[in-house]
């Protein structure tokens, strides 16, 4: 059975959580900041494990991404 996708924050503190991942990109290069979001996706998806909360996070990700850019 497949658990299901938490969109609420996890963590006691959000904020230090986008900071930290905010200033992983601090000094460094565009490409090297796509590539820092890109091992750091992989990783993450590794993580996870499941092909089905995978999908649905991807899409979720996907559908944020393209009501943003038609706003």
């Amino acid at each position: 059975m497949t658990a299901a996708l938490s969109t609420r924050s996890n963590f006691t503190d959000p904020d230090a959580a986008y900071r930290m991942i905010v200033e992983a990109h601090r000094g460094v290069s565009d490409e090297q900041s796509a590539a820092l979001d890109a091992a750091l996706v992989l990783i993450l998806a590794n993580h996870i494990g499941d092909l089905d909360l995978l999908r649905e996070a991807v899409t979720l990700a996907k559908r944020s991404v393209v009501s943003e850019g038609q706003g």
